[in-house]
């Protein structure tokens, strides 16, 4: 038996809530590979499915969220992977469709996991989660298109958000001028500290203008807002640069024209982490190893037990959670 946050209905009509139960290995999903959950996190999606309503992500229940864990492996019947093996898994609908990491054990498809690189434990590996997953696909996407630290600044919207979070701690790294976007004032320390090398308030930012170009001010950005936000930075970045769209907090209308993709060649870059395919995962968790600075995570984590998770999902709806939430399945 095993402890586990499952979410359950009364009825079909009514409202799904969270209990902490004890399930029995038998009960897990199908998979080849059962793993030891060490760590998970909680991301907007996870609050999404731990709502009375699932956030319309859920389909069946009962159900249990995590769309990330890190853990070692109990049990395969692949190859790739033996008992002792330590693991991380994001995207692939694992806590939406699928049975999720909120639990002290998991089954999946041999297929949704990929090996942790040396120098990154379980833990770091969650403190990074999707989120930062999501972020190191952004700045290789980015470098795929040309950017370079000699460029120029680098817009980061969102950036006190998880995905920020490491956005903005990747690019200082990397050597990057890093500009942090932020509505909360209060976070100006926590992100100089992560490598931003100014602050841009969002009301600076996050309404759209008549004009369809401005001046051209952005070598690069990653955006995690999208809406209004997203259509004003496109009409500030430099001749020939890109912008990789991560999220969108603001909305998923795009208010803006096709003017700076024709008169300045920018490109507008769409981030997926749920269905990459296993080579540009395996890239993306080595340049982790090697490009973020692990001691900055320790400076944007939260730590939580399961019992904490379902305030936790309604506070990251709500915008209020800073950085990124560890959730350790052994406390």
């Amino acid at each position: 038996m095993f402890k586990a946050l499952v979410m359950e209905k009364a009825g079909d009509d009514a409202p799904a809530k969270a209990h902490i139960r004890e399930i029995d290995t038998q009960d897990l999903p199908e998979g080849e590979v059962t793993v030891a959950v060490e760590y998970s996190t909680v991301n907007y999606k996870d609050g999404l499915c731990l709502s009375p309503k699932g956030g319309g992500l859920v389909r069946k229940y009962p159900h249990v969220p995590g769309i990330d864990f890190a853990g070692r492996v109990e049990e395969s019947t692949d190859a790739r992977y033996a008992p002792g093996d330590r693991v991380v898994l994001t995207g692939w609908r694992v806590g939406e469709v699928h049975w999720g990491g909120y639990a002290q054990k998991a089954r999946v498809k041999a297929d949704w996991l990929v090996p942790l690189p040396e120098g990154l434990s379980t833990e770091d590996a969650m403190a990074v989660g999707t989120a930062g997953f999501t972020a190191m696909l952004a700045v290789m996407a980015l470098e795929d298109h040309g950017l370079s630290p000699e460029k120029g600044e680098v817009l980061v919207t969102g950036a006190a958000g998880g995905v920020g979070s490491v956005a903005t701690a990747i690019l200082g790294q990397l050597g990057y001028q890093v500009a942090g976007v932020t509505g909360r004032p209060e976070t100006a320390d926590y992100l100089t500290a992560l490598g931003a090398s100014r602050i841009v308030a969002r009301d600076e930012i996050n309404t759209t203008t008549k004009r369809p170009l401005e001046a051209e001010t952005w070598a690069g950005a990653v955006d995690a807002v999208g809406g209004e936000m997203l259509a004003r930075v496109l009409g500030q970045m430099r001749y020939g640069a890109s912008v990789a769209a991560v999220g969108l907090a603001g909305g998923a209308a795009l208010p803006a024209t096709v003017i700076p993709f024709l008169l300045r060649g920018v490109n507008l870059l769409g981030i997926d982490s749920v269905m990459k395919p296993f080579a540009d995962r395996q890239r993306a968790w080595d340049r982790i190893a090697t490009d973020l600075p692990v001691d900055k995570l320790q400076s944007m984590i939260t730590r939580a037990s399961l019992e904490d998770l379902p305030r936790l999902g309604a506070d990251i709806l709500e915008g209020r959670v800073r950085g990124r939430v560890l959730v350790d399945l052994g406390a």
